[in-house]
This record gives C-alpha cells, structure tokens and sequence, in this order.
C-alpha cells in the first residue's frame, strides 16, 4: 500500500459504495450534479472519493438545505449530500453498520438491515390488544438535536478505526447551504437526507433510549422506528410514571420530549371498561384507534387496530389528482394502468394490510378520474357516468388485473 494512505480502503469496496447509493436514487447536492451526470465519467469521480479517503484527506462539502412540507404542518430540513460524498458516507456505513447492528434492540426498527416499518406497525397491533395504555412519545426537532459531542463519544464505543471517527466528524461539522447560497455553521444535528445519519441515529438512540429501558424498565414493550416511539403500558398510573423518567433521561442526552405531540392514549376496545381520551394515535402512517372488527363466528365487537391515516389517505388523493388522468384522452386504458400501478400498487403493499377498506375507499379517487377520462374520450359516453361505469365493469370483469387497485377489491363501480 502507498505509504501516503494512512487507511485502508479498497477501490472495489468504493464502487459497490456506489451501486447502493445508485439503488437509492436521490436529487442532486450543492454542485448539482445528478446520479446519471456524475456515472457519466465514473471512473474518474469514484477514484476522486478513493484516492482522498485512504490518505485522511478527504472533506465533504457543504450539504444542500431543502425544504419539505410535514404531514402535520410547517416543514422540514432536509440536508443533501452530493452524490460524491454520499458514496464516501456509504463506505463508511458499510463497515461501522455489520459491528453495531447486531447490537441493536430487537423493536428497533428504523432504517436496519431485514427489518420495515410494517413489522413495527404489525408488532403495534399486537401489543395493543395485550396492554390497554400507550404512550405516543415524539423527540422534539431529533435529528437537529443530537449534541455533536456526545454523538461521538457513542460511536467510539463501537469502533476504534481513526477513518471511521474521522469522517463522522466531519460530516457532522459540514456547513449547511441555504436555498440562497448562504452557507451556515452546524454544531449540532445530523442532517436528515444523508447516508450515515439513520445510522448515527440509531446508535444515539440505542444508548441514550433502548438500552437504558431494557434495563430499567424491561417490562413495558415498545416499538421505535429511528425517533418514531410508541411505549405499552398496563395502567395510566404506569404510563405516566414511566413517560416522566423518559424525560429525565432524554434530557440527559440533550434530547426533549415534545410537550404538545407526546400523549397517553388509551386503547379502548369491548373488554376495556372506562372513558378516557385520547383514544387514538398515529404510528407509520396508520392510525391505532377503536374499530368494528368481526371474529371467527361472524360476531361484531369493539376492537383496537391500524388503518391508513386521514393525513397519508390526504397525500395520496392530492398525488393521485396532481396526475390528472382525466385530461390524458390521447392515452388508451392500458397506457393509464401502466403510468398509475406501479404507484399504486407501492401503496397497497403498504397501506393495504391492516383495514383494507380505508385505503379501498382512498383508491376509488382513481375510479372517479377513470369516469371522467372516458366522458372527455369517449363523446359517445360524455355526461354519462352511469354508462361509463358499466362500461368499465365490463372491462374490469373480463381483465380484472388491469389497474392494481381493481385486483385489490376497488372495482370500477366503487366511487368516493
């Protein structure tokens, strides 16, 4: 090895670096550069990222600062690399991520190899029929939070490589660039949008969260998906002694518990004695609250489960409209179903596990914007929806596959 590379880093681990971060896709960073510009002379800008790692002489530029709209209001910092220094970060991640993984709480769900949102939802479920209180905690502005010194001081309990801590470092130091090209000072946080910071986020949270409940608390369940948190408790009693300890041990590690967003939630169902609000929460996009639900023998009662929220059924039917199939008359019905399922059916595969007639009942916006594409298409059928709907019937019973919301038991006579 050259005796300038203080590091030991392989050419090759730096080209399947880049391969996941290609699979990942992602926008361009502060130079504007996009996944197909930067492989356009791959070679080259990969042994940019090689020949400066090994020698300890690599620093990452600024990260590009991007608004987005949150679910619940206001927005949210994004912060994105360059797609140069999202294969560095990848590196490292590919080498701290097999040490610490394993050493992760088994309900720790977020951004972890072999594991999904979908079996924290599903674990939800499950708890919520065993224990009847749940706290719904939310960290206030998380990844914007993490102490910076702190955040080191964890990842030195799991590696000794100087490269690794030396690059950390520095990707939490970066400078932040605003929308107008002014540059900002971060001292701490770590950017959401960046390859290593789930990562850095899960190792803060199993230190500073999971490991200190499985020891003080070892009977009270929870899940967590990154800074997502839902805690199962028997009584109110119970759930209020442990969220107040939460507090105390979050600000220790310079974390706060959001005073507005953070609730006991009771889980009402039949067996369940007791008037007590809330009754719901939101977990993943789905919302946990009391529901109809019908045993073995056909017999309706009160129970406890998830479902597609109002806010992820909102932004799928503003998506779906945002299309605008109905003015796509030069399109034939095949061409439509290519352009949406793929879409759709991401959505179902999602949203279609738990209570499938909510996300039925969001999908059949695409019906109505099918019947409107016919009666602006078809000047046979214009006005009549009634037809066109008959008309769709047909089609869908002789090739019920067409669209994938059809075969997800949404027909075309199902309208909202």
């Amino acid at each position: 090895m050259n005796k300038a590379k203080q590091f030991r880093i392989s050419e090759a681990v730096v080209e399947e670096a880049f391969c996941r971060v290609k699979a990942n896709k992602g926008a361009a960073g502060v130079d504007r550069q996009s996944l197909e510009q930067f492989e356009q002379d791959l070679d080259k800008n990969l042994f940019k990222v090689w020949n400066r790692m090994p020698s300890g002489t690599y620093f990452p530029p600024a990260v590009r600062s991007v608004e987005i709209p949150k679910a619940s209001g206001g927005t949210r910092t994004l912060g994105i690399p360059t797609v140069g220094d999202r294969v560095a970060q990848m590196v490292v991640k590919m080498h701290l991520e097999p040490e610490v993984d394993k050493l992760f709480h088994p309900d720790s769900y977020g951004y972890r190899p072999g594991r999904s949102a979908l079996q924290a939802v599903g674990r939800t479920r499950e708890r919520c029929f065993k224990y009847g209180w749940v706290i719904d905690l939310d960290i206030k502005a998380f990844f914007d939070s993490i102490n910076h010194n702190l955040m080191l001081e964890l990842v030195r309990r799991h590696t000794q490589d100087r490269w690794i801590l030396l690059y950390i470092e520095r990707w939490l130091k970066a400078k932040l660039q605003r929308e107008d090209g002014t540059l900002v000072d971060r001292d701490c946080g770590s950017p959401q949008g960046s390859v290593i910071s789930p990562l850095l986020a899960n190792i803060f949270m199993h230190h500073a969260f999971d490991r200190w409940m499985a020891e003080q608390f070892p009977h009270i369940p929870f899940e967590r998906y990154a800074d997502d948190v839902v805690l199962h408790a028997v009584t109110e009693a119970q759930a209020k002694h442990v969220l107040s300890r939460i507090r105390e041990r979050l600000f220790v590690y310079k974390l706060e518990v959001h005073p507005e967003k953070t609730r006991i939630v009771y889980c009402k169902t039949a067996n369940r004695s007791g008037d007590y609000t809330p009754t719901s929460f939101t977990f993943l996009g789905y919302t946990f609250r009391p529901r109809s639900c019908q045993n073995s023998r056909g017999e309706i009662f009160l129970g406890y489960g998830p479902g597609i929220s109002d806010a992820a059924g909102k932004r799928i039917r503003k998506e779906i409209r945002s299309w605008k199939l109905h003015l796509r008359s030069d399109a034939s019905l095949q061409e439509l179903a290519t352009a949406v399922n793929a879409k759709a059916q991401g959505w179902i595969n999602y949203f279609g596990c738990y209570n499938k007639r909510d996300l039925q009942s969001t999908l059949a916006v695409l019906n109505a914007d099918l019947v409107k594409w016919a009666s602006r298409k078809f000047r046979r059928l214009y006005r009549q929806p009634k037809k066109i709907r008959e008309w769709l019937t047909k089609i869908a019973d002789s090739n019920p596959s067409l669209f994938a919301h059809w075969r997800f038991g949404c027909p075309p006579y199902v309208l909202r």
